[in-house]
């Protein structure tokens, strides 16, 4: 059974001011203080985890089994945690890791030492490594999502495994009381919702609500790429300041406004929002562990300076599965970058690979090599670093020792003996660690998130009923008239559609917008998926999806397998495919001078 209506806070009528203060581990430290001085808010947030994050804090957990948590949180909260007290701001952060318990002990510590007494809350639940042999046993594959492969056929052991949480958890801690709430694998937007929940008093069932908030929770999510951070549109962004973080006001009806504190630098507008909203998403059809949020129903307005509201949103019941990180050792890995400068680049990176490989008894001694020339040099060049080209030579093994200084001192024996013009970007390295990602669904019921309220009782938190067969979906979006013909310019694509990318796994995702209803009918009929295998050559071989938003004048394609086997181990130079989009704006296309 569904637990009864959160108790409310005697503000609910009021929208609930959520802040951001961190949009990955190692986000600029002062954030925090900035949030809660700068002007009024109810919660604090905190978003430290990624896919790769978990893989890094296990690796601090085989160093202290003590570790395992965002270290930086407690530095941030050092420097709040009075101040929230005395104005009874809420503090909910998903820092606790792999090790929530072990972060609330030390959140207690910390203010102990301050002379405080916060109510501590944790939630646990989401680490199932220790019970994968049973779920396997039961019949629950694992099948990785992309490939299909079950789990047991891939002959790996996970060093973590962590079901994606909802935000309940947090909505029963805060019902009981807690001004500090230490959330472990939890979804980003949970830290959104979960508060909104509790605030407004929320049913289960108010899905549009809940649509609402965890697409304000994916907004601001990211800290100051909702506020103009990586913004592609520059003439946009007149205040070149660093971008405030993100505050979201999130009203009983779900609607929201996302704004930032008088006096930051950057920008909110339709299409900073936009942007976020496109950030490392598949479908628009977002499926969370507590309401299938439709990305596609949203509507946006600018109603003031840096103050957008995100409207209509639509929501359906959840899946009956969560998804699953695990993560697994993949091995050892070492890259050394060699330059190289003038003319005969492709010769020379050719006789450099070739006696490279020699000397370290052929290719076929490591389990995986990856070669890449890279080309920044131009003919007739006005400084000797345009004359350079850099090959890029990276090797993978279960052997430490073969792809360790074995590997990149050899690289050195070329100093004297190799191409004209010899040399690197870095002494020899050593060599290091990386895992896999491995994504996968497990039935929400095998997982049991637990809340450890202030008080030390444990709560069992149950999942919200699933959508039954048939269950209505979100209805489509009103088609967008195509755009006149006429004359056309060659021209980048940036030059009317900005663009906003990331990593999904091994998979990447571009999303791509507009700022004019007509020009989306355009960008419509124009990008379609061959035209984007075109645009991208690398995509030209994998699977490419492709989604229309057009509330937003937006598509997204989602390119699988374009980061191999997840950021920790991919070769690109780009390997969270940041600057995927960029690229795609910089390529060439025939755009109708009508809508330039």
């Amino acid at each position: 059974m569904n637990p009864a209506r959160p108790a409310m806070p005697a503000q609910s009528a009021q929208p609930v001011r959520i802040a951001n203060c961190s949009g990955f581990y190692g986000d600029r430290l002062s954030a925090a203080r900035e949030m809660v001085d700068g002007g009024p808010i109810d919660v604090l947030t905190g978003d430290y985890l990624a896919e790769l994050t978990m893989m890094i804090l296990w690796k601090a957990r085989q160093k202290n089994p003590e570790a395992g948590y965002a270290r930086t949180f407690l530095v941030q909260l050092e420097q709040v945690l009075g101040r929230c007290l005395d104005r009874g701001i809420k503090i909910v952060t998903n820092a606790g890791g792999l090790n929530p318990a072990g972060l609330a002990g030390e959140v207690g510590k910390l203010a102990a030492r301050l002379g405080l007494e916060p109510k501590v809350a944790h939630i646990s639940g989401d680490d199932l490594l220790g019970r994968l042999p049973d779920l396997t046993a039961s019949g629950i594959d694992l099948a990785h999502l992309d490939t299909g492969q079950p789990l047991a056929d891939a002959g790996v052991r996970p060093v973590s495994a962590n079901a994606y949480l909802g935000g309940w958890g947090i909505t029963e801690a805060l019902a009981a009381g807690a001004d500090v709430v230490v959330c472990p694998r939890v979804t980003d937007a949970s830290l959104v919702a979960g508060p909104a929940a509790w605030w407004h008093g929320w049913a289960r069932t108010d899905w549009d609500r809940l649509a609402g908030a965890v697409i304000a929770g994916h907004v601001i999510e990211c800290g100051p790429q909702a506020c103009g951070g990586n913004y592609p549109f520059l003439d946009e962004i007149t205040d070149r300041r660093y971008p405030g973080f993100p505050i979201a006001e999130v009203a009983a009806d779900g609607s929201s406004v996302i704004t930032k504190h008088n006096g930051t630098g950057g920008l909110v507008s339709p299409g900073t929002v936009t942007a976020q909203l496109l950030y490392e998403i598949d479908s628009p059809r977002y499926a969370g562990p507590d309401v299938v949020a439709h990305f596609d129903s949203v509507t946006l307005a600018q109603v003031a300076p840096d103050r957008v509201v995100i409207s209509a949103a639509r929501g359906t019941p959840p899946p009956p599965t969560l998804k699953v990180a695990l993560n697994y050792l993949g091995g050892y890995r070492n890259t050394m970058t060699l330059v190289l400068t003038g003319l005969d680049i492709e010769e020379k990176a050719a006789w450099a690979c070739d006696e490279l490989f020699v000397l370290l008894g052929g290719r076929e001694t490591f389990a995986e090599v990856d070669t890449r020339l890279l080309r920044f040099d131009r003919p007739d060049a006005a400084a000797s670093e345009q004359a350079t080209a850099q090959l890029r030579i990276t090797v993978k093994d279960p052997d430490l020792d073969r792809v360790g200084r074995t590997f990149s001192d050899a690289t050195m024996a070329l100093a004297l003996g190799g191409y004209a013009g010899f040399h690197t970007t870095t002494p020899p390295t050593a060599a290091s660690a990386y895992g896999v990602f491995w994504p996968a669904l497990v039935p929400a019921a095998v997982v049991e998130q637990v809340v450890t309220l202030p008080d030390g009782s444990r709560r069992v938190v149950p999942h919200t009923r699933p959508a039954s067969a048939g269950a209505a979906d979100a209805a489509p979006a009103p088609p967008v008239s195509l755009a006149a013909g006429g004359p056309t310019a060659r021209l980048p694509l940036g030059r009317i559609a900005g663009a906003r990318s990331g990593d999904k796994g091994g998979n990447a995702n571009v999303g791509l917008w507009v700022r004019r209803g007509e020009a989306f009918g355009w960008l419509r009929e124009a990008l379609t998926i061959e035209r984007f295998r075109q645009l991208l050559p690398e995509a030209a071989d994998l699977p490419v999806r492709r989604y229309e938003l057009a509330n937003l004048h937006a598509l997204n394609f989602v390119v699988v397998g374009l980061l191999g086997e997840g950021v920790a181990a991919s070769t690109r130079p780009d390997p969270q495919a940041k600057g995927l989009g960029e690229y795609l704006r910089s390529r060439l296309i025939d755009i109708p001078v009508a809508l330039l």
